[in-house]
């Protein structure tokens, strides 16, 4: 399995299967029609490329696994996996944890036509406030949380938890605090709870 994964890795790298390396395979092997391994070997070797055009494919990803790959292999220290580590677990994380927020709140922002500001430290971590609209003298805080299967347990959890505090914002600042869950649709984060829109439309009336 470890050997598998090295050449898939190095192929994968330099595409040496690609079509314009070893033909349309799919649509080759679809006008064959094997009904056996042999068959599409055959029709494939003088169809599309001779057996020694793969040959020589394959030679040139052992070159590449066992000069290019062994030379970058040896040059990693530790050092370099250390920082690797943590760079992806927080910097990368952070990244696009704060990506996936600005992202929401600036399409909220648009369809509601009011200005929306980041959040005070002390409001994330006294009212579980992300973000806030200011109406007059009153605030209406929001909180937004990506969503899917595996958050549900943790965003039911930390709902019973909040509720407290996000009494304790309205109580101080005048308005609710909302939930905007984020959702990924064709590569791109998008409102999953739309109705809350309105919700907040009326909060903004409330106060005005």
């Amino acid at each position: 399995m470890p050997k598998e994964w090295i050449l898939n890795s190095a192929n994968m790298r330099w595409g040496l299967t690609r079509k314009k390396q070893v033909g349309a395979v799919s649509e080759e092997i679809r006008k064959c029609s094997p009904k056996a391994v042999k068959e599409w070997e055959t029709y494939y070797y003088k169809n599309v490329c001779p057996k020694s055009h793969l040959v020589e494919l394959g030679k040139k990803l052992y070159i590449k696994i066992s000069e290019i790959f062994r030379a970058e292999i040896d040059s990693i220290e530790e050092e370099d996996c250390i920082n690797f580590i943590i760079n992806l677990v927080i910097s990368r994380t952070y990244d696009g944890y704060t990506s996936e927020k600005q992202t929401i709140y600036e399409q909220l922002q648009e369809i509601l036509g009011v200005k929306i500001e980041p959040a005070p430290d002390e409001w994330d971590r006294g009212y579980n406030v992300d973000f806030f609209i200011k109406i007059q003298d009153k605030y209406i805080g929001l909180q937004i949380k990506p969503t899917g299967h595996e958050y549900i347990p943790q965003i039911i959890n930390e709902r019973k938890q909040q509720k407290a505090t996000h009494e304790k914002f309205k109580k101080k600042y005048g308005g609710n605090v909302f939930y905007i869950f984020s959702v990924a649709e064709e590569k791109k984060k998008i409102i999953a709870n739309p109705e809350i829109i309105d919700e907040i439309r009326n909060e903004i009336k409330r106060l005005s």
